[in-house]
């Protein structure tokens, strides 16, 4: 295959995945919680524990607006903050029991809609699907 062919198969690929990403998270709400609040839990319950920086660069945010944000969840009890025992001028960030609670939640309605999508396809072909993402998750987005 073609570099260039290839280049614009995983440029389409990616911005399909935030179009459905977007479509599957769209509704999801946490009370008192905006957009780019709801995007720093999802970021932290998939990696946690995660420094601010991390939070930082992973989701385009400056320093001081990440950590005004994490201040705010911290407030709603949705997060906790912890010092790194190995270098106490890290801190870690997880998701508090509340946090966790309800970002299963809103990870389940995620589940039921992704279900919903697949619906038609067989055994077979989840299995294909299966087996395509490991090897994206191995080869490009390591």
């Amino acid at each position: 295959m073609e570099e260039k062919s290839l280049f614009q198969q995983i440029l389409s690929f990616t911005s399909a995945v935030m179009e459905v990403k977007h479509a599957l998270t769209k509704d999801n709400h946490i009370e008192h919680v905006t957009p780019v609040q709801y995007k720093i839990l999802e970021h932290i319950m998939v990696s946690q524990p995660v420094t601010p920086s991390e939070i930082s660069e992973c989701q385009q945010i400056s320093m001081p607006n990440t950590s005004r944000e994490l201040r705010k969840l911290q407030a709603l009890a949705l997060i906790e903050k912890t010092t790194d025992p190995t270098d106490r001028r890290k801190q870690c960030i997880q998701l508090s029991t509340d946090g966790e609670q309800k970002m299963r939640a809103a990870f389940a309605d995620v589940e039921k809609a992704i279900f919903q999508r697949l619906a038609d396809i067989s055994a077979k072909e989840q299995q294909q699907l299966s087996e395509a993402m490991q090897l994206l998750q191995q080869k490009l987005f390591y």
